[in-house]
Protein backbone atom coordinates (compact mmCIF):
# COMPACT_ATOMS: atom_id res chain seq x y z
CA UNK A 1 0.00 0.00 0.00
CA UNK A 2 2.82 2.26 0.96
CA UNK A 3 4.97 1.82 -2.51
CA UNK A 4 0.97 2.56 -4.36
CA UNK A 5 1.10 5.64 -2.29
CA UNK A 6 4.27 6.86 -3.39
CA UNK A 7 3.94 6.00 -6.66
CA UNK A 8 0.44 7.92 -6.95
CA UNK A 9 1.97 10.61 -5.12
CA UNK A 10 5.22 10.68 -8.26
CA UNK A 11 2.27 10.36 -11.20
CA UNK A 12 0.44 13.30 -9.24
CA UNK A 13 3.86 15.81 -9.08
CA UNK A 14 4.50 14.57 -12.69
CA UNK A 15 1.33 15.97 -13.92
CA UNK A 16 1.02 19.14 -11.66
CA UNK A 17 4.54 20.07 -13.26
CA UNK A 18 3.46 18.96 -16.80
CA UNK A 19 0.47 21.34 -16.16
CA UNK A 20 2.65 24.32 -14.98
CA UNK A 21 4.91 23.72 -17.61
CA UNK A 22 1.95 24.24 -20.14
CA UNK A 23 0.84 27.60 -18.73
CA UNK A 24 4.24 29.61 -19.19
CA UNK A 25 3.92 31.73 -22.30
CA UNK A 26 6.98 31.74 -24.28
CA UNK A 27 9.01 34.64 -25.05
CA UNK A 28 8.49 36.80 -28.35
CA UNK A 29 10.31 35.91 -31.29
CA UNK A 30 12.89 38.69 -31.83
CA UNK A 31 11.50 41.70 -33.95
CA UNK A 32 11.50 41.57 -37.68
CA UNK A 33 14.64 44.29 -38.62
CA UNK A 34 12.46 46.22 -40.99
CA UNK A 35 9.12 47.95 -40.43
CA UNK A 36 6.21 49.00 -42.18
CA UNK A 37 6.84 51.63 -44.45
CA UNK A 38 4.43 54.57 -45.77
CA UNK A 39 2.21 52.80 -48.13
CA UNK A 40 0.82 53.07 -51.31
CA UNK A 41 -3.41 53.56 -51.86
CA UNK A 42 -5.84 53.25 -53.97
CA UNK A 43 -9.74 54.53 -53.90
CA UNK A 44 -12.15 52.17 -52.62
CA UNK A 45 -13.73 50.62 -55.74
CA UNK A 46 -17.48 51.18 -56.31
CA UNK A 47 -20.13 48.22 -56.82
CA UNK A 48 -18.95 45.92 -53.98
CA UNK A 49 -21.70 44.27 -51.97
CA UNK A 50 -22.97 46.32 -48.96
CA UNK A 51 -21.50 44.40 -46.05
CA UNK A 52 -17.65 44.43 -48.22
CA UNK A 53 -18.01 48.06 -48.41
CA UNK A 54 -19.05 48.94 -45.28
CA UNK A 55 -16.25 46.83 -43.79
CA UNK A 56 -13.74 48.40 -46.08
CA UNK A 57 -15.20 51.81 -44.95
CA UNK A 58 -14.92 51.58 -41.49
CA UNK A 59 -11.34 49.56 -41.85
CA UNK A 60 -9.89 52.18 -44.17
CA UNK A 61 -12.27 54.93 -45.42
CA UNK A 62 -11.95 55.66 -48.72
CA UNK A 63 -8.46 55.07 -49.64
CA UNK A 64 -7.29 51.28 -49.63
CA UNK A 65 -3.31 50.39 -48.74
CA UNK A 66 -1.60 48.43 -51.44
CA UNK A 67 -0.05 45.45 -49.46
CA UNK A 68 2.34 42.99 -51.03
CA UNK A 69 4.43 41.21 -48.15
CA UNK A 70 3.92 40.80 -44.55
CA UNK A 71 5.50 39.29 -41.20
CA UNK A 72 3.33 38.26 -38.58
CA UNK A 73 5.02 37.16 -35.40
CA UNK A 74 2.99 36.51 -32.16
CA UNK A 75 1.83 33.48 -29.66
CA UNK A 76 -0.21 31.27 -29.93
CA UNK A 77 -2.12 28.44 -28.06
CA UNK A 78 -2.48 24.75 -30.31
CA UNK A 79 -3.83 21.72 -29.47
CA UNK A 80 -2.24 19.00 -32.36
CA UNK A 81 -2.80 15.86 -30.34
CA UNK A 82 -5.74 16.94 -27.75
CA UNK A 83 -3.64 18.68 -25.35
CA UNK A 84 -3.36 22.43 -25.37
CA UNK A 85 -0.11 23.93 -25.87
CA UNK A 86 1.50 27.40 -25.45
CA UNK A 87 3.16 28.00 -28.98
CA UNK A 88 4.76 31.27 -30.73
CA UNK A 89 4.65 31.74 -34.72
CA UNK A 90 6.55 33.40 -37.53
CA UNK A 91 3.73 33.78 -40.95
CA UNK A 92 5.53 35.44 -43.90
CA UNK A 93 3.37 36.32 -46.64
CA UNK A 94 4.05 36.98 -50.51
CA UNK A 95 0.46 38.48 -50.13
CA UNK A 96 -2.05 36.44 -52.22
CA UNK A 97 0.67 33.50 -53.44
CA UNK A 98 2.92 32.55 -50.94
CA UNK A 99 3.64 31.82 -47.58
CA UNK A 100 5.56 30.27 -44.57
CA UNK A 101 4.71 29.35 -41.09
CA UNK A 102 6.99 28.42 -37.92
CA UNK A 103 5.78 27.24 -35.22
CA UNK A 104 7.21 26.31 -31.88
CA UNK A 105 5.51 24.96 -28.65
CA UNK A 106 6.73 25.15 -25.75
CA UNK A 107 6.88 23.66 -21.92
CA UNK A 108 7.95 26.09 -19.35
CA UNK A 109 9.23 28.75 -22.61
CA UNK A 110 11.64 26.00 -24.08
CA UNK A 111 10.59 25.08 -27.84
CA UNK A 112 9.84 21.20 -27.47
CA UNK A 113 8.25 20.41 -31.29
CA UNK A 114 8.89 22.79 -34.21
CA UNK A 115 7.36 22.53 -37.02
CA UNK A 116 7.90 24.47 -40.56
CA UNK A 117 5.52 24.45 -43.23
CA UNK A 118 4.61 26.42 -46.21
CA UNK A 119 2.76 27.13 -49.89
CA UNK A 120 5.79 28.26 -52.01
CA UNK A 121 5.16 28.65 -55.89
CA UNK A 122 2.17 26.85 -55.99
CA UNK A 123 3.39 23.81 -53.71
CA UNK A 124 3.10 23.20 -49.84
CA UNK A 125 5.44 21.59 -47.47
CA UNK A 126 5.37 20.16 -44.00
CA UNK A 127 8.06 18.95 -41.90
CA UNK A 128 8.14 18.49 -38.12
CA UNK A 129 9.23 15.27 -36.03
CA UNK A 130 5.80 13.53 -36.81
CA UNK A 131 6.77 13.38 -40.63
CA UNK A 132 7.28 15.78 -43.51
CA UNK A 133 5.38 15.83 -47.04
CA UNK A 134 5.70 18.19 -49.57
CA UNK A 135 3.29 19.29 -52.30
CA UNK A 136 0.62 16.87 -51.31
CA UNK A 137 -2.50 17.74 -53.56
CA UNK A 138 -4.89 18.03 -50.31
CA UNK A 139 -2.33 20.38 -48.48
CA UNK A 140 -1.66 22.37 -51.24
CA UNK A 141 -5.86 23.13 -51.40
CA UNK A 142 -5.75 23.87 -47.97
CA UNK A 143 -2.55 25.80 -48.42
CA UNK A 144 -3.94 27.99 -50.64
CA UNK A 145 -7.14 28.42 -48.54
CA UNK A 146 -4.27 29.35 -45.81
CA UNK A 147 -2.81 32.69 -48.25
CA UNK A 148 -6.01 33.89 -48.20
CA UNK A 149 -7.84 33.52 -45.02
CA UNK A 150 -4.63 34.57 -43.42
CA UNK A 151 -4.93 38.04 -45.20
CA UNK A 152 -7.37 38.73 -42.38
CA UNK A 153 -4.50 40.39 -41.11
CA UNK A 154 -4.16 43.02 -43.73
CA UNK A 155 -7.40 42.37 -46.39
CA UNK A 156 -6.83 45.01 -48.52
CA UNK A 157 -5.07 42.46 -50.62
CA UNK A 158 -8.80 41.29 -51.32
CA UNK A 159 -9.63 44.51 -53.20
CA UNK A 160 -6.15 45.40 -54.62
CA UNK A 161 -5.71 41.72 -56.28
CA UNK A 162 -7.57 41.60 -59.61
CA UNK A 163 -7.74 37.52 -59.26
CA UNK A 164 -10.09 38.06 -56.62
CA UNK A 165 -14.06 38.89 -56.78
CA UNK A 166 -16.77 39.38 -53.95
CA UNK A 167 -20.47 38.14 -54.68
CA UNK A 168 -23.42 39.55 -52.22
CA UNK A 169 -25.42 37.14 -50.28
CA UNK A 170 -27.33 39.26 -47.91
CA UNK A 171 -26.97 42.01 -45.33
CA UNK A 172 -24.28 40.90 -43.21
CA UNK A 173 -22.67 38.01 -45.78
CA UNK A 174 -20.89 37.65 -49.00
CA UNK A 175 -18.63 35.29 -51.06
CA UNK A 176 -15.23 35.85 -51.66
CA UNK A 177 -13.77 33.93 -54.63
CA UNK A 178 -10.10 33.50 -54.58
CA UNK A 179 -7.71 31.82 -57.19
CA UNK A 180 -6.49 28.39 -57.13
CA UNK A 181 -4.25 26.59 -59.91
CA UNK A 182 -6.90 26.70 -63.03
CA UNK A 183 -9.93 27.15 -60.40
CA UNK A 184 -11.61 28.93 -57.92
CA UNK A 185 -11.84 28.20 -54.32
CA UNK A 186 -14.79 30.64 -52.31
CA UNK A 187 -15.47 31.67 -48.64
CA UNK A 188 -18.40 32.04 -47.02
CA UNK A 189 -17.65 35.78 -45.12
CA UNK A 190 -20.09 36.91 -42.21
CA UNK A 191 -20.28 40.62 -40.80
CA UNK A 192 -20.50 41.38 -37.31
CA UNK A 193 -23.68 43.94 -37.46
CA UNK A 194 -22.83 46.03 -35.04
CA UNK A 195 -19.15 46.79 -36.04
CA UNK A 196 -19.60 45.72 -39.44
CA UNK A 197 -16.15 44.05 -39.45
CA UNK A 198 -15.58 40.43 -40.29
CA UNK A 199 -16.49 37.61 -37.47
CA UNK A 200 -15.91 34.48 -39.21
CA UNK A 201 -14.81 33.11 -42.55
CA UNK A 202 -15.60 29.53 -43.65
CA UNK A 203 -14.38 26.89 -46.83
CA UNK A 204 -14.42 23.63 -47.38
CA UNK A 205 -10.77 22.08 -46.59
CA UNK A 206 -8.94 19.20 -46.83
CA UNK A 207 -7.60 18.29 -43.45
CA UNK A 208 -5.01 15.29 -44.53
CA UNK A 209 -2.53 14.42 -46.85
CA UNK A 210 -3.10 11.73 -48.93
CA UNK A 211 -6.06 10.40 -51.49
CA UNK A 212 -9.53 9.37 -50.11
CA UNK A 213 -9.89 12.23 -47.79
CA UNK A 214 -12.93 14.37 -47.59
CA UNK A 215 -13.20 18.10 -47.50
CA UNK A 216 -14.29 19.57 -43.98
CA UNK A 217 -16.12 22.56 -43.16
CA UNK A 218 -13.01 25.25 -42.13
CA UNK A 219 -14.02 28.30 -39.92
CA UNK A 220 -11.65 31.22 -39.18
CA UNK A 221 -12.85 33.78 -36.15
CA UNK A 222 -11.63 36.94 -35.12
CA UNK A 223 -11.94 36.68 -31.48
CA UNK A 224 -12.89 40.08 -29.48
CA UNK A 225 -10.10 42.08 -27.80
CA UNK A 226 -6.78 43.66 -28.29
CA UNK A 227 -6.65 45.61 -31.80
CA UNK A 228 -3.42 45.14 -34.10
CA UNK A 229 -1.28 48.69 -33.50
CA UNK A 230 -2.71 51.65 -35.74
CA UNK A 231 -5.88 49.38 -37.02
CA UNK A 232 -9.33 48.75 -36.20
CA UNK A 233 -8.74 44.62 -36.98
CA UNK A 234 -8.55 42.04 -34.15
CA UNK A 235 -5.17 40.89 -32.92
CA UNK A 236 -6.54 37.37 -32.44
CA UNK A 237 -7.89 34.61 -34.49
CA UNK A 238 -8.68 31.24 -33.86
CA UNK A 239 -9.23 28.16 -36.34
CA UNK A 240 -11.84 25.37 -36.38
CA UNK A 241 -12.91 22.23 -37.85
CA UNK A 242 -16.57 21.95 -37.51
CA UNK A 243 -16.25 18.49 -36.84
CA UNK A 244 -14.04 19.40 -34.19
CA UNK A 245 -16.94 21.91 -32.45
CA UNK A 246 -14.03 24.29 -30.64
CA UNK A 247 -10.74 25.63 -32.04
CA UNK A 248 -7.54 23.78 -32.15
CA UNK A 249 -5.70 26.69 -32.68
CA UNK A 250 -5.74 30.86 -31.27
CA UNK A 251 -3.15 33.11 -32.71
CA UNK A 252 -2.38 36.80 -31.45
CA UNK A 253 -0.29 38.88 -33.66
CA UNK A 254 1.85 40.80 -31.68
CA UNK A 255 3.82 42.26 -34.37
CA UNK A 256 2.64 42.89 -38.20
CA UNK A 257 4.98 44.55 -40.48
CA UNK A 258 3.93 45.39 -44.02
CA UNK A 259 5.99 46.21 -47.33
CA UNK A 260 9.07 44.41 -46.08
CA UNK A 261 11.47 42.78 -48.07
CA UNK A 262 10.69 39.11 -47.36
CA UNK A 263 12.66 37.61 -50.45
CA UNK A 264 15.16 35.55 -48.49
CA UNK A 265 12.96 35.06 -45.20
CA UNK A 266 10.43 33.19 -46.72
CA UNK A 267 12.41 30.49 -48.11
CA UNK A 268 14.68 30.02 -44.83
CA UNK A 269 13.42 27.44 -41.67
CA UNK A 270 12.96 28.67 -37.99
CA UNK A 271 12.69 31.88 -36.45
Amino acid sequence: MKLLLIIAAILAVIILLGWVGLQVKPKPFAAYPEKTPELKTIPLPRGLPAPVERFYKTLYGNEIPIIETAVMKGSASMSPFGVRLPARFVFVHNAGRDYRHYFEATWFGIPFLKVDEGYIDGESFFESPMGSYYNDPNTNQGANLAVWAEAGFFPSIWLTDERVRWEPVDEHTALLYVPFEDQEENFVVRFNPETDLIDTMEAMRYREAGEGKKKILWITKNEPGETIAGTKLSATGSATWLDQGKPWATFTAEEVNCNVDVSKYIQQRGP
